[in-house]
């Protein structure tokens, strides 16, 4: 190597230095962007096979409505394999809470596929449940795998599991952008974790462009009537804000009392289940309809053309929590979404807003109060229905955070900042400590 060529390549190598001196970030969004692309194509492909599966099974069940009655026979079978093959990923979602906050070892890859068919198993049957839970398991499990390719330390595997639940949220619900900063609130109550901002969003925004491409739809739904932002109609957002985080309080309290009234009674964890599709079963036959199982989706757009009757968002709430807490596989999120807009719709009764607006501000804000993540909820609200609504969602969500307390859907929450200064003893603690 002739001495012109060595001064080159020692030029080169300088500015190289040197412009990576100049923008140190560089490296960490280069290294990000490769780990965030591989998230988003796998959880993006993993929540596109899982949304269009799933419109399968409930299109199925629907045609063929003697299902329903095996639905205590199914829901045993999963209570078999989680009980004998499934005690390291029953946890669930709040696994992955735990996982963030303290890293162990890796999250057992065989959460994916358990969860995956449980879900299914729950809708083929006729349980009420959701596909958020799902879908953040899922990309958890999936996810976590990559930490030994990559090399990542711990710090570095808290990062690529939020950027997991972004991708997961994001891409099943197809709202990136909430998505990430579900990813960023949900493990600490006040507390945003912005070491994690770049590799979330990107995931969040893959994962959901990867799901489009694989052609799995999302539903779409439309506020008709949207007021100017005035006086009076601030105060009955706040007025409906209240009654939206109540309700998300009575949602959480309920699930968790009518989980551990199972575990005290049924010794048998295999047997809740099957009890609790017993009870499930009966009252879809009393009632003569379907209409409060699976996800709801016809209801929740129905809820934005007409208003509902008040007693819609009460079944769908006693439905969920019986599944859920017996130990079906699903998600509390679609459920809430539910609840949330036909509560919304049906007090368009009583608070002059339009049915639409509310049944909107319901569905995000219920939500808001059970998991505690407003801003998520309130980029989620102007990503489904249009940013014309957006003061009005933000005011419910936010009410309705405050309103609910501390109460959460997952019990690994940690709650880093008071919501008022009446809570202030609580800090740190999680919601399993309370």
């Amino acid at each position: 190597m002739s001495v012109r060529q060595r001064n080159c390549i020692g030029i080169l190598l300088f500015n190289i230095r040197f412009f990576f001196r100049k923008y140190p970030a560089l490296p960490y969004v280069l290294k990000w962007l490769c780990i965030s692309l591989v998230i988003g194509v796998l959880v993006g492909t993993a929540s596109a096979g899982f949304l269009i599966s799933l419109q399968w099974a409930t299109d199925f069940r629907e045609n063929h409505l003697w299902l329903i009655g095996l639905l205590p026979v199914a829901g045993m079978a999963v209570g078999l394999v989680y009980h004998y093959w499934g005690k390291e990923v029953e946890a669930g979602n709040n696994l992955l809470l735990n996982t963030i906050n303290h890293p162990g070892k890796t999250i057992p890859f065989r959460m994916a596929p358990f969860v995956y068919i449980g879900t299914l198993i729950t809708h083929f049957f006729g349980g009420s449940a959701g596909r958020e839970g799902t879908a953040l398991q899922m990309a958890g499990a999936i996810s976590d795998q990559l930490s030994r390719p990559f090399s990542l330390n711990r710090y570095e595997r808290k990062t690529l599991l939020m950027a997991a639940i972004a991708a997961g949220f994001g891409s099943v619900f197809g709202t990136p952008l909430a998505g990430a900063v579900f990813a960023l609130e949900i493990l600490f109550i006040g507390k945003i974790r912005y070491h994690a901002i770049f590799p979330v969003f990107i995931s969040a925004v893959l994962a959901s462009l990867m799901t489009d491409l694989w052609g799995a739809k999302h539903t779409h739904y439309h506020i008709g009537k949207i007021p100017a932002p005035d006086f009076l109609p601030v105060v009955y957002s706040i007025i409906a804000g209240v009654v939206f985080g109540i309700c998300a309080a009575a949602f959480s309290k309920l699930l968790h009392k009518t989980g551990a009234v199972f575990s005290a009674k049924v010794t048998f964890p295999p047997f809740r289940p099957f009890i609790g599709g017993i009870v499930v079963a009966v009252a879809v036959f009393a009632l003569g309809t379907t209409r409060y199982i699976g996800l709801g989706i016809p209801v929740i757009t129905e809820s934005f053309e007409h208003r509902l009757p008040i007693y819609d968002f009460a079944l769908k709430m006693a439905f969920t929590i019986i599944t859920l807490a017996a130990g079906f596989k699903g998600g509390e999120v679609t459920p809430l979404f539910f609840t949330g807009a036909a509560l919304g719709s049906a007090l368009s009764l009583f608070i002059p807003l339009p049915f639409g607006l509310l049944a909107g501000m319901g569905f995000v804000a219920v939500f808001a109060g059970a998991t505690n993540t407003p801003l998520a909820c309130i980029l989620m609200g102007i990503e489904l229905f249009g940013a014309e609504c957006g003061i009005y969602v933000a005011i419910a969500c936010v009410v309705s955070y405050l309103f609910s307390g501390h109460n959460s859907i997952y019990s690994q929450q940690k709650i880093g900042s008071e919501k008022n200064s009446r809570y202030r003893s609580d800090r740190d603690k999680s919601f399993s400590d309370l």
